[in-house]
């Protein structure tokens, strides 16, 4: 068949269409591609910004500075008598002042009106001597007769809903019984006063005006067979304290109603011990203030275990128990914040925060946090001197009452006083504690607990365990890529390399499980095998890579090149076995036959079984398949010149590794260890299930720790939705973003560096 001049011509048109049908699909998969992938890319950048400036969003608050703001103000209800008490309900919509004349009056905090007056009746059967009040949250107080009676009384609220509005009733309770107490059976008049109440007890400590101190404890008890009807038996039991009061100026009384604190005319501090009463003891004697200064007011913080002491240079001081080495206590002074050179005329601790305001002679008040131990506010509210303050339990409104008969109410904002530089990341006095410290507990099973929020230990937690990982998985991962891809035979790097790619899409909750429940336990009874199995075990691998290289070459040849490694098996079972028959002897000819409490006790190493040896195994065991995946491409792509071009001009097989490959992969291998890095900070599950969950600041082996990322796991289930603890927790994961980001972008330039430096190879 011939194919005439106008056939061609058609063939030839046909192919060109074809062509230029190719052509133009090939572009189009081409641009579909190219922008597939900037999509992706953007796509992925977006979503690591947008999950930044969400944990952003919920952090900033924290930092965010508190507000004042002053609402209204209005003349004292019930009048001038001077008040006694001022405190408010949970809402701080109904505000209560206690006067000296033995009045309580019930007031809207938002008008000033008087919504109720109770005088208890037993107050006008003596004349009213002495006041006394409790903890802020308590809301008991106590007034002392002449006649040596004190009547114990609270104001009590009860919220009720009609149509869907708020309406709260206000009253008074007698937690000690509607008849007073007998304080001082001898019927002296009580001078200074002191209450403190609980569930079931119930202490009046008093100073007689003949210079005796006296004390009623009221208990209740219920029947022993109560279903919630039965009347409660009280009891009361006097008492005479062996103390001299002849300079004792003020009483208080702390929680437990165990210790007592009398403050002096010198402004000095005696704190006693009264469990037994007939026979106190003075746990020690302290200086509140210098000489020239005089106490003006003190008062417990929240909680009962810290002391609050205000002073005429414009000073309060906090003051708790300690513990010392002989576990004897002593009040220390821990810290102090300044008001100015005005006298503080009154301390307001918050109900259930460890915030406290502070009024002074000239009008001003300030806010502070102890444990924050920082400045949160100050405000000048009026011109006259300020007597009298109680901050609401939601610590969002305060009322404040002037010398000139008016109260001042006014709006807090004020969320997260305990947030502050010093707070998260410096040591902190604690309650209680005998040092600063750094340490992490953020709940307990009371609402007295001091919140301790230091960062420092689980960020400390989080680089302990990064770093005993990459002890473990840095040279195995390195090591191997370098074997593999240089020289390993191919096929069976074939093989090896998936295995090896494969273990790393393991699940970690898996290596955590196992890491938890049979590793750790192998451990701590075979310490001293898994200790010699990082000694022997590598001894045992090159000391057999020494005798084959000895060997004569016909034996040795006899194994095709590449597959010398296969030989190492036997070698490295055969010496685990050794490892694991010999420790036992070992341990017990030398440790004693237990290796972990050898180490406790010679060493001084607390040893927990969950410790950082466990998990630096397991997560080494996460981390060596992307080292060894990263680093092994890096060498496997230095230009094969390179490598033929150095062995040609004579240089051996190690050199030529050492002083061309390594270097030329250096990038890879650089990026491959910080990115590694990076997978062993933001590690869960397996510091989660490896780990005591202990925060402790240790680098201890032995020893184990709380890392970021574990403790946002237990915790963030737990807590309050935008409270300062669920703000905290987005700060932790904030932080662990930042690591690793900081991580990645060191890689990347080190990374982009080594390639210029080595590029010219």
């Amino acid at each position: 068949m011939t194919t005439t001049a106008d056939d061609a011509e058609v063939l030839a048109r046909l192919d060109a269409r074809v062509v230029s049908r190719r052509r133009l699909w090939r572009e189009i998969r081409d641009r579909g591609f190219r922008y597939t992938m900037w999509i992706g890319g953007i796509a992925v950048i977006a979503a690591i910004a947008l999950i930044f400036f969400y944990l952003l969003y919920v952090v900033f608050p924290l930092f965010r500075p508190a507000r004042v703001e002053a609402v209204t103000s209005y003349p004292l209800p019930g009048g001038s008598t001077p008040t006694v008490l001022l405190t408010t309900e949970e809402y701080g919509e109904i505000g209560v002042r206690m006067l000296a004349d033995g009045r309580v009056v019930f007031f809207d905090t938002a008008t000033g009106r008087v919504t109720g007056e109770e005088k208890p009746e037993v107050l006008d059967s003596s004349p009213i001597t002495a006041f006394g009040a409790g903890r802020q949250n308590q809301g008991l107080a106590a007034y002392g007769l002449a006649d040596g009676r004190a009547l114990v009384l609270k104001p009590s609220f009860t919220v009720s809903y009609p149509r869907d509005r708020r309406r709260i009733a206000a009253g008074l309770t007698y937690p000690a019984g509607e008849e007073a107490v007998v304080v001082d059976p001898d019927g002296r008049p009580l001078t200074i006063l002191a209450v403190q109440g609980g569930d079931s007890k119930t202490t009046i400590l008093a100073k007689t005006a003949d210079q005796r101190l006296v004390m009623a404890r009221v208990s209740r008890q219920a029947p022993t067979l109560d279903f919630g009807d039965g009347e409660r038996t009280v009891k009361t039991e006097n008492f005479t304290l062996p103390i001299e009061t002849a300079h004792v100026e003020r009483l208080l009384l702390d929680a437990s109603q165990s210790h007592l604190v009398a403050v002096n005319g010198d402004g000095s501090l005696d704190y006693y011990d009264i469990r037994k009463p007939g026979d106190a003891v003075l746990v020690d004697h302290a200086a509140a203030v210098p000489p020239g200064a005089h106490v003006t007011d003190i008062r417990w913080l929240a909680g009962g275990i810290s002391l609050l002491v205000a002073d005429t240079r414009g000073v309060v001081t906090q003051w708790f128990p300690v513990r010392d080495v002989n576990n004897e206590y002593t009040l220390a002074r821990v810290r102090e914040y300044r008001m100015g050179n005005r006298p503080v005329t009154a301390i307001v601790p918050e109900f259930y925060r460890k915030g406290i305001g502070a009024l002074d002679a000239s009008g001003g008040f300030g806010l502070y946090h102890t444990t924050a131990e920082r400045e949160i506010a100050r405000q000048e509210v009026t011109d006259k001197p300020l007597r009298a303050a109680v901050i609401s339990p939601r610590a969002d409104r305060m009322f404040i009452e002037d010398a000139g008969g008016t109260l001042h109410y006014w709006r807090l904002h004020n969320e997260h006083p305990e947030i502050s530089w010093h707070s998260l990341w410096g040591k902190v006095w604690y309650e209680s504690r005998r040092q600063p410290e750094y340490i992490w507990q953020s709940s307990a099973a009371n609402s007295d607990f001091e919140p301790k929020f230091s960062l420092t230990p689980l960020s400390v937690g989080t680089l302990k365990a990064a770093f005993y990982a990459m002890l473990f998985a840095v040279p195995l991962g390195i090591m191997s890529a370098i074997y593999t891809a240089y020289f390993m035979n191919s096929r069976m790097r074939e093989v090896v390399k998936p295995a090896i790619e494969l273990m790393g899409a393991l699940p970690t909750v898996i290596l955590g499980f196992l890491a938890g429940l049979w590793l750790a336990p192998l451990v701590e009874s075979d310490l001293v095998s898994v200790l010699l199995y990082f000694l022997l075990v590598p001894s045992a691998v090159l000391l057999a890579a020494w005798g084959w290289s000895r060997m004569p070459e016909g034996v040795r040849h006899r194994v095709p090149d590449g597959y010398e490694a296969l030989l190492l098996i036997p070698v490295i079972l055969l010496a685990s076995a050794v490892v694991m028959l010999t420790g036992p002897g070992i341990e017990d000819a030398i440790f004693g036959g237990d290796a972990p409490q050898w180490v406790t006790r010679h060493l001084g190493l607390r040893y927990d079984q969950r410790n950082s040896l466990v998990v630096g195994i397991a997560m080494g065991f996460a981390v060596v398949p992307i080292i060894f995946s990263i680093s092994e491409d890096a060498i496997i792509g230095v230009p094969k010149h390179l490598t033929i071009g150095s062995l040609a001009l004579g240089a051996t097989p190690w050199q030529t590794l050492t002083r061309v490959v390594l270097l030329t992969a250096s990038p890879g291998i650089f990026s491959a260890v910080m990115i590694g890095l990076g997978r062993a900070v933001g590690e869960t599950m397996i510091v989660l299930m490896a780990t005591g969950n202990t925060p402790v600041m240790d680098f201890n082996i032995f020893e184990g720790f709380r890392a970021l990322s574990a403790n946002t796991a237990v915790e963030m289930p737990e807590s309050e939705v935008d409270s300062t603890h669920y703000r905290i927790l987005f700060l932790a994961s904030l932080i662990l973003f930042l690591f690793t980001f900081l991580f990645n972008t060191i890689a990347e330039i080190v990374r982009h560096r080594l390639r210029a430096k080595y590029s010219h190879l």
